[in-house]
């Protein structure tokens, strides 16, 4: 089987791909990837304290607006044993400085989502391969600036999306690929999180036990709920859509063609907010847009249907809420079961594990050990290693800049469909019809 590494070498001239891939000659592997890091709050130092302890890895310069980070950040260095970089806390501009920097390779942004777009034309524009934390695009028009941008500088983007490498995740698609599921039908996911600690977090309170965001908030909750307070749709559709997209070869062989949304009525963070501040308290006097509940499906051009959920304000144990549902078969993770006609039970569920072991992906069988004790089970990862490889390499990113505005653009979509009464919404084919013949090579073997 051709390996995702060889498919770009041979084809790359004949696919969409072939317009993002610098024109550099492949890099010595043996030489270290110099990074820059643009944001490191919680999320930007999880990605930080991967990189520190790889040898393939020089951490160049640090910038944030906030000392606090950046100490933390300090002190995750100085554990590592590794020399200090240099630090930009220069207010919300100061990561250009940092993009001036000619030792710097490639960038990580790990910041509030209204500053990712920006962000990413800006280090693209500076020749820097870019990782950037989800989302990239907050409008359509913001997602084809990108695209626009990566396609004009021939910088590769590549949204660090981590649950296309959860062990699971990858098993069963390892399992679509080999027909155990049969033609495709159906899929679902989604973002089923309670977070109501997070959008409301002074830092002092017990986790969880604030009714703060804004100004008086800590890390998250000072940017991220005000999206809950001004917007309404799937605020955050990557986890779930990322690992389907991938699945059913969205821009490879398929796209997205029709949205429609709904939203339920807002209740879950004011009562939040009344439950451990009071009625008096000021925020208990906001009116919350996002619903509960966002539910959006999606058509694609093989007519294939794909349900996500956004549930982030009310109590509930976290759940992705996978279904993989083809014409022979169907696996869930909800119940961690699977069912494939001819082998399980007539009209039983079966536990999936043994076929999840059975059919566990090549890379975790590879790097399995490696991924150990890194965050969210050891996608964490996964994730930047297939960033931090294609950088070293000079070559596209698995997951490109063609899924980052494509997985994006379901936010504002999302945002019109409810606005509109669950109207059905036109999605843009952001691959100009390349789409028919890009083909697959996502975590092709063992390729990352």
């Amino acid at each position: 089987m051709t390996t995702r590494r060889e498919f770009i070498k041979t084809t790359a001239a004949a696919t969409v791909g072939a317009a993002i891939l610098p024109s550099l000659s492949f890099a010595n592997t043996d030489e270290k990837l110099r990074l820059g890091f643009i944001g490191v709050g919680l999320r930007g130092q999880n990605h930080l304290e991967l990189s520190l302890y790889r040898k393939d890895v020089e951490v160049v310069a640090l910038c944030d607006v906030q000392q606090r980070m950046i100490d933390m950040s300090l002190g995750l260095i100085a554990t590592a044993g590794k020399p200090k970089p240099h630090v930009y806390l220069d207010g919300p501009q100061g990561y250009k400085k940092l993009l001036e920097r000619k030792d710097i390779d490639a960038v990580i942004i790990s910041t509030p989502w209204e500053w990712h777009t920006t962000m990413c034309i800006d280090a693209m524009n500076a020749k820097k391969y870019v990782g950037c934390e989800v989302i990239v695009g907050m409008t359509v028009d913001e997602c084809w600036k990108i695209l626009e941008t990566s396609e004009r500088t021939g910088m590769p983007l590549m949204m660090l999306e981590n649950v296309c490498y959860r062990r699971d995740v990858m098993a069963v698609l390892n399992m679509v690929r080999q027909n155990i599921f049969g033609e495709l039908i159906h899929l679902q996911g989604g973002y089923q999180h309670d977070l109501r600690e997070v959008k409301f977090n002074d830092g002092v309170q017990p986790y969880g036990g604030g009714a703060e965001f804004g100004a008086k908030g800590f890390s998250e909750a000072q940017w991220r709920t005000q999206h809950s307070v001004d917007r309404n749709g799937d605020l955050y559709p990557t986890h779930g859509i990322g690992p389907l997209a991938m699945m059913a070869n969205i821009n490879r062989g398929n796209r997205f063609t029709q949205l429609v949304s709904y939203a339920t009525k807002a209740r879950g963070l004011h009562q939040h907010v009344v439950k451990v501040g009071g009625e008096n308290h000021p925020n208990a006097k906001v009116n919350f847009k996002l619903g509960d509940v966002v539910t959006t499906m999606l058509r694609t051009a093989n007519d294939e249907t794909i349900l996500l959920q956004h549930d982030t304000n009310l109590p509930r144990p976290y759940s992705l809420g996978f279904r993989v549902q083809g014409t022979n078969g169907i696996w869930m993770d909800v119940n961690k079961s699977i069912y494939v006609e001819g082998t399980s039970k007539p009209h039983q569920w079966e536990e999936a594990k043994s076929w999840l072991e059975k059919y566990d992906h090549p890379l975790w069988k590879k790097y399995g050990n490696d991924a150990a004790g890194a965050g969210h089970g050891g996608m964490d990862w996964f994730v930047l290693n297939a960033f931090i490889e294609s950088a070293k390499r000079k070559i596209n990113t698995p997951q490109d800049v063609y899924d980052a505005v494509t997985w994006s653009a379901i936010t504002p979509l999302s945002e019109v469909s409810i606005k509109k009464g669950g109207a059905s919404v036109d999605f843009p084919d952001f691959t100009k019809g390349k789409w028919q013949n890009r083909k697959n090579t996502f975590a092709v073997d063992d390729s990352y």
